[in-house]
């Protein structure tokens, strides 16, 4: 069989995890996939009993393969959740059959208390343990968001083998997150074996949020077997393409203050005990600080099997800038995207692939900025303190408040600074 390339989200949550929309059921799920232009995402939530039962009655289980559901419009859906384990490092679990997500029930139920009110349950066991749990059961498994400095396995751990135990070599997957591409993440040298995942983590069924990081994988039809052999690189399977965010559109890129959301150098912060100067409240490390930290080398070192990592920018968010629109949800940012939707099927291929000429026949200033955006002429005020980055386009001006080493100074991003001096490039 010819080998298919598949558009696959596998981190989703469902509306029974906390802070997510009432509109991330499975069948709105797989309605907006096909017009993001994603193939296969994950069910979220799946251990959560409620949520199971909406994925049966909303999604149909494909004849003839097991582990995944199809919506109507074609969208497959494996069978997927995220859970919390005892020191609040969160786990991605892909699982191969129903039968797996209650076996893997049964293991997890005496050790948790809301495996059925909360779709991403804290699990009462150490990494390893939920590990061992998973791979018995034929799933795999691997840290979500693995940097973020909340609930990540970077925050916790210094390495895979100190998270995951003797299940560490097993491991085959970290998820990127936000806040990270594979630049940043191949410095840090035990992960040149594993396969970076770049999922969404979405909340809500809007392509700004859903799909707005992908994984494509190279497989022969899509199956839990297919997906998993790409995730570990098997049978000539293999990812081919990480799509994301900037990084510096993550809520967690910078070291930044939690309160008044000043930047700061990962020695200030150090130096002030990470607790703010101005405001008193406490400093959150960055993921770019906390991989400084994890790496053995100051550039990436990219392993064979790695695939490009390309950053892209959701469409409604373009639109937004392009007609001076904040509110992406606003009725004149919607109308202009059904317009681009209507004529190049999806957003991911007017973002990635449809010619800048074809684009202007819909919106000429709308094309324009994807122009900009392919060819990295934008600038960054970054994310940080739980604070997503803003993207800025060229000729727009925008400005940030940063530690210069006594006092918090504004600086404009696009600034040119002695190099010689404390420099915002630092932030940048």
């Amino acid at each position: 069989m010819a080998p298919i390339e598949v558009n696959s989200d596998l981190h989703l949550h469902g509306q029974f995890s906390g802070a997510v929309s009432a509109d991330m059921v499975p069948s709105r799920i797989g309605e907006q996939a096909i017009l993001k232009g994603l193939h296969l995402v994950g069910t979220a939530d799946i251990l959560n009993d409620r949520w199971l039962r909406m994925v049966k009655d909303q999604l149909s289980q494909e004849a003839g393969n097991e582990g995944v559901f199809i919506h109507k419009n074609g969208t497959r859906f494996i069978l997927q959740t995220e859970i919390e384990d005892a020191m609040r490092v969160h786990h991605i679990l892909l699982f191969p059959s129903l039968s797996k997500v209650q076996e893997v029930r049964e293991r997890f139920s005496s050790k948790c208390k809301d495996l059925d009110t909360e779709g991403r349950p804290k699990i009462h066991l150490n990494s390893a343990e939920i590990a061992d749990i998973a791979l018995a059961a034929d799933c795999l498994v691997g840290p979500s968001h693995a940097f973020t400095p909340w609930t990540a396995m970077y925050k916790e751990y210094n390495s895979l083998e100190k998270c995951y135990g003797s299940n560490a070599s097993r491991i085959a997957f970290i998820e990127l997150g936000l806040s990270a591409d594979t630049d940043m993440a191949d410095r840090v040298s035990e992960l040149g074996r594993v396969t970076f995942l770049s999922n969404s983590d979405a909340h809500s069924p809007w392509p700004n949020k859903m799909g707005r990081e992908f994984t494509t994988l190279s497989m022969e039809g899509i199956s839990f077997s297919e997906m998993s052999k790409a995730i570990k690189r098997e049978g000539g399977r293999r990812p081919i393409l990480n799509v994301k965010l900037s990084p510096k559109e993550g809520k967690y890129h910078r070291t930044r203050c939690m309160g008044c959301l000043t930047f700061f150098t990962h020695g200030d912060a150090m130096r002030l005990r990470w607790r703010c100067p101005a405001c008193g409240k406490p400093i959150k490390k960055g993921v770019l600080e906390r991989i400084d930290e994890l790496a053995s080398s100051k550039e990436p070192v990219h392993p064979d099997h790695r695939p490009p990592c390309v950053h892209i920018i959701p469409l409604s968010e373009i639109i937004g800038l392009s007609l001076g629109v904040k509110n992406v949800y606003s009725a004149k940012v919607q109308e202009m995207w059904r317009l681009f939707i209507n004529k190049f099927r999806n957003e991911i291929s007017v973002l990635t692939t449809a010619p800048i000429s074809e684009l202007e026949s819909v919106d000429k200033r709308t094309a324009e900025m994807i122009r900009l955006f392919r060819e990295d002429k934008f600038s960054y005020i970054p994310g940080g303190a739980g604070e997503y980055g803003v993207p800025v386009p060229p000729g727009k001006d925008a400005k940030m408040k940063v530690w210069d080493g006594a006092k918090v100074v504004t600086k404009d991003i696009n600034a040119t600074v002695d190099s010689k001096q404390r420099s915002l490039s630092e932030f940048l």
